[in-house]
């Protein structure tokens, strides 16, 4: 693996630990100070409107100014978001941190996201680095909670003290000093050769252009179903499974064999990369997701279900590096963290609305027939993805996009 592209996943695992582990803490801290569930909900969803509405401005930063001065303005926010909660722990402040938190988190995942797509040659390679960079958040999500479970629990006199909660924002508040230092050789090399590629200033409506390509608009649909499907089965499984009777142990190891299999398929994508294409596996995934979810609200059982868990894991597991691969060989070199940030917003809105729009839904058709709906939609967008096998070149075409970039 390239030195760098070490470093990037590395960065990235800690300063998105520092997002997972302040989305357990900041509700906790709220539940225990007796605030309703209405405020947790409001506290939790700060942590994706800032990302929501940063991405795209933060695309563009990027690429007009390169990835140093976003990642400190990260590191620097971050830390700032902990360090604030661990001397006032009120709730403003920890409404404050979340979307300070967010942010960074955001322009971080761009940032990377964008450096290793300029460190990757060709479609294989690409396929390689973001199915390696795509197990960091798998990382992350059980290195943050896990670190603030514990502090929460032992740092203090008691468990859930006051000094433990200070204690875990304060780890929170070292993590991304962390990230700074495994990426500070990869931004003195960025700077060195990212300079020919940094884009001019562009009035903000240019960005809506980019979907004028169809190949960027289809992929970003195509994204934005998979994403869809993603948040009702993390949804959905709970409610089937209370309708079941089963046990809240039996509902967390469905989801844990989801989890697990996302992380295991991610692991095994970079020894494929050289066999695989991104439209084939992207419609493959849609088409096999679609059949499961039929299954899922007619399954008996609990071992049944995980098994089903399982198999969706896989096939969604495979689906983030594929369009990551794709998103960077369809879009022009200087326009990509803009690119990558359309992406992020469109996935961070799916993540607010979904839940806000599941109640509804399910209380007209079910559970079943939300299962069944989810399902039409993804055979609905197979056709799409069955159609990015015919772009796979540069759009350099786009108004605004600068010359013409030699494939990748």
């Amino acid at each position: 693996m390239n030195p760098q592209l070490f470093r990037l996943i590395g960065g990235q695992i800690f300063l998105h630990s520092t997002l997972a582990g302040s989305r357990m803490a900041a509700p906790l801290w709220a539940l225990g100070a007796g605030y309703s569930p209405a405020a947790v909900g409001v506290l939790l969803a700060l942590f994706g409107a800032s990302q929501m509405l940063l991405a795209v401005p933060v695309g563009r930063y990027v690429d007009r100014h390169g990835m140093k001065r976003a990642i400190l303005c990260s590191v620097f926010a971050a830390c700032l978001g902990g360090l604030m909660a661990m001397i006032w722990p009120l709730f403003g402040v920890l409404c404050a941190t979340a979307l300070l938190i967010g942010g960074a988190t955001a322009a971080t995942v761009i940032a990377i996201q964008r450096q290793v797509g300029r460190l990757s040659t060709g479609g294989a390679d690409l396929r390689r680095s973001f199915s390696w960079l795509a197990i960091g958040p798998s990382i992350s999500n059980v290195i943050g909670p896990l670190a603030v479970g514990f502090l929460i629990d032992h740092a203090g006199p008691s468990p859930g003290s006051q000094q433990g909660f200070q204690a875990a924002f304060a780890l929170m508040a070292a993590m991304p000093l962390v990230t700074w230092w495994l990426l500070r050789r990869v931004l003195r090399a960025s700077q060195a050769t990212e300079a020919a590629q940094l884009a001019p200033q562009t009035p903000l409506r240019q960005t809506l252009q980019l979907l004028r390509h169809p190949g960027i608009a289809r992929l970003m649909l195509v994204n934005w179903l998979i994403s869809s499907s993603w948040d009702v089965h993390s949804l959905v499984v709970p409610f089937i499974g209370v309708a079941r009777g089963l046990s809240a142990s039996e509902i967390g190891m469905i989801l844990g064999a989801f989890a697990l299999a996302t992380g295991l398929v991610r692991l095994l994508l970079p020894l494929m990369a050289e066999r695989i294409r991104e439209w084939a596996v992207i419609s493959g995934s849609m088409l096999i997701n679609g059949a499961l979810f039929v299954l899922y609200p007619l399954l008996p059982s609990a071992l049944a279900m995980g098994l089903c868990s399982f198999l969706m894991g896989v096939a969604l597991g495979v689906v983030q590096p594929m369009v990551m691969s794709m998103l960077h060989q369809i879009t022009p070199v200087e326009r990509q963290g803009e690119a990558l940030g359309l992406r992020l917003m469109a996935v961070t809105a799916t993540g607010v609305a979904v839940p806000l729009l599941f109640g509804s839904v399910s209380a007209l058709v079910g559970f079943s027939g939300v299962c069944w709906l989810i399902a039409a939609v993804l055979a609905s967008g197979v056709r799409p993805a069955w159609r990015l096998r015919e772009i796979q070149t540069p759009a350099a075409h786009l108004e605004g996009a600068g010359p013409p970039q030699p494939p990748r």
